[in-house]
């Protein structure tokens, strides 16, 4: 995935670069055990066209033949970048991508953008924006969303918390978050607020722009804790060596959803559609099933739904 990815770290080489001389792990598109997420043979390229849907396409789109979508390819297992280049596309995001290229008929384009920028680049550079946003008030003043996942927000520490964190005492500790997401804003803003009306220090909030950078600087030990969407934080632990561990349960669970420009309100019905089509097919069941985030499933997309602030 509020003002976030909710959402988002990514399976990278970048990652790998960053933890492969602390943790010994393989190519960060990788799990612990050796073996690629995704790599169980499903290819949701090869899903069937649907003409009646392929023929809502706009004509904008139809004339080039390419779907092209945002992404901020560092947020592992929803969207990184891995494969034998280490440099192409890979989650379930990704996935979900082009099983609506392939109901539609079309090619897709995921191409990396820094998070925040995505949005303000829909209808211009973007036909979508399929990057772990979680849906909330200010995006839907913004764009137009279409829901197709649930997560929550997760806080990790270093193994054995050495630092004895705890996320009902966070004044004057220093946490970790990447740039723009709810875990940000409002999440630890907000806890940082209540520290400082209380007369106690706020909270040292370090901003990164990826959630891949996060995660190393909670590996070497420079942040105390760090807060991501909930695949996000599983998949960190995958990739770190053990040392890393969750702390907590997950809340704040809300909707993630597909990012249409706010003018375009064909676009966005017409993905509302393939996304409940691949929910009734079973092609959405099984790209989740493939990257071991059943938890997070739908039984229904909707255009812009309700949501708290």
């Amino acid at each position: 995935m509020s003002f976030s990815p909710s959402k988002r770290t990514k399976a990278l080489a970048s990652l790998a670069i960053g933890l492969l001389s602390l943790t010994g792990c393989t190519n960060a598109s990788q799990t612990s055990g050796g073996a690629a997420p995704g790599s169980t043979g499903f290819d949701p390229a090869s899903v069937a066209r649907d003409d009646a849907l392929a023929a809502s396409v706009p004509e904008a789109i139809r004339s080039k033949g390419t779907l092209t979508v945002g992404a901020d390819t560092t947020y592992a297992p929803a969207e990184s970048l891995g494969g034998a280049d280490g440099q192409t596309p890979v989650g379930y995001n990704v996935d979900f991508a082009k099983a609506i290229g392939a109901t539609l008929g079309l090619k897709v384009r995921v191409q990396t953008s820094e998070f925040t920028g995505i949005l303000p680049a829909l209808g211009a550079k973007y036909d979508l924006g399929i990057s772990s946003f979680t849906i909330n008030a200010e995006r839907l003043k913004a764009v137009n969303m279409v829901s197709y996942f649930n997560a929550g927000t997760l806080w990790a520490v270093q193994k054995g918390n050495p630092k004895n964190f705890s996320v009902d005492d966070i004044c004057g500790k220093t946490v970790g978050v990447q740039t723009g997401t709810t875990q940000e804003d409002p999440d630890v803003s907000g806890r940082s607020k209540a520290c400082t009306d209380a007369g106690k220090p706020g909270v040292n909030v370090v901003t990164l722009k990826t959630q891949t950078d996060v995660t190393t600087r909670l590996v070497n030990g420079s942040i105390d804790a760090m807060a991501a969407d909930s695949p996000i934080i599983g998949y960190a632990l995958s990739q770190t060596g053990g040392k890393l561990e969750a702390l907590g349960d997950v809340y704040a669970a809300a909707p993630q959803g597909i990012a249409v420009a706010k003018s375009d309100t064909a676009l966005s019905e017409l993905m509302k559609n393939v996304m409940n089509k691949l929910i009734s097919n079973g092609t959405y069941g099984k790209i989740l099933d493939t990257w071991s985030n059943t938890k997070g499933a739908v039984t229904k997309s909707e255009v812009n739904p309700a949501v708290g602030n």
